[in-house]
């Protein structure tokens, strides 16, 4: 798997978040034939960037805020014939996956629709809790997470070796002991840690209890109770700088020591 884009909220580039990286969330997950990517955010303009030749790639859609489609219009696959995608979502406000996205661009927000200039190979599929795609071996499943508005955590399971991808979840839900399940035993599990339970809790800055995110602490009390392999930090607050992430990860790593802080350009091989 490979992170294109860590941070939540909004881009935050400038020289005290170049290590870590400034983009929102895009995460790409290669398995035998497969090629998924997770989320649209300004990230996945770097992986278009990086992209040789043709393209075939499944696209999953957590949730529809700008933070996590605001990299589609600059993704430049998108815009070449020869490639193909099947883009997944849920259904939401009664929008279809593709009523969103095609709303996302629209005048007077956009110059340009999709209609006018996406040139690829384009599906789309609803995609909802508790839904499961095989192919080649392959399976992803979904849940609902705590997330105003909704938002799906994900799972890919390949050859006894599972992923999850479960950002923008608040913990102290019903919700929680649904996800603990869900990620049991995977070997990696990425999870919203946008927030110290300081900062959580109003005794650092302004309460952030209901904005949907969860903290590392929690973070890592999931990870334990669901016995996976490494946690990867996700979603990070745009306003913490990289040396502030290096202290957070220096702690979480005294609590539990196989856990990591996405960054761009991170890669993992399972």
């Amino acid at each position: 798997m490979h992170f294109w884009g860590v941070r939540g909220s909004i881009p935050s580039p400038g020289p005290e978040t170049a290590r870590y990286g400034g983009n929102t969330p895009c995460v790409e997950i290669c398995a035998g034939e497969e090629r998924f990517i997770f989320d649209l955010g300004t990230g996945v303009r770097e992986l278009g960037a990086a992209t040789k030749g043709p393209l075939v790639a499944n696209i999953f859609l957590s949730h529809y805020h700008y933070d996590h489609l605001q990299g589609l219009p600059f993704f430049g696959p998108i815009f070449d014939r020869r490639n193909r995608f099947t883009i997944r979502g849920p259904t939401r406000n009664g929008r279809s996956v593709k009523e969103v996205v095609s709303e996302h661009m629209q005048q007077p927000f956009f110059p340009v629709t999709v209609e006018m200039v996406f040139r690829a190979q384009l599906e789309y599929q609803a995609f909802e809790a508790g839904d499961r795609l095989r192919s080649n071996g392959v399976t992803v499943s979904a849940i609902e997470a705590n997330h105003p508005g909704g938002n799906l955590a994900y799972r890919v399971d390949f050859r006894g070796q599972s992923v999850v991808y479960a950002t923008d979840t608040e913990h102290g839900a019903d919700r929680d002991a649904q996800l603990v399940d869900f990620a049991r035993g995977a070997e990696v599990l990425i999870y919203d840690a946008m927030y110290t339970d300081d900062e959580y809790a109003g005794r650092e800055g302004s309460s952030k209890i209901g904005w949907g995110h969860s903290t590392w602490q929690h973070a890592v009390r999931m990870a334990n109770e669901a016995k996976v392999g490494t946690l990867v930090l996700f979603h990070h607050d745009p306003t913490r700088t990289d040396d502030a992430l290096d202290a957070l990860l220096k702690t979480a790593k005294k609590q539990r020591k196989a856990t990591l802080a996405a960054k761009e350009g991170l890669v993992i091989k399972l």
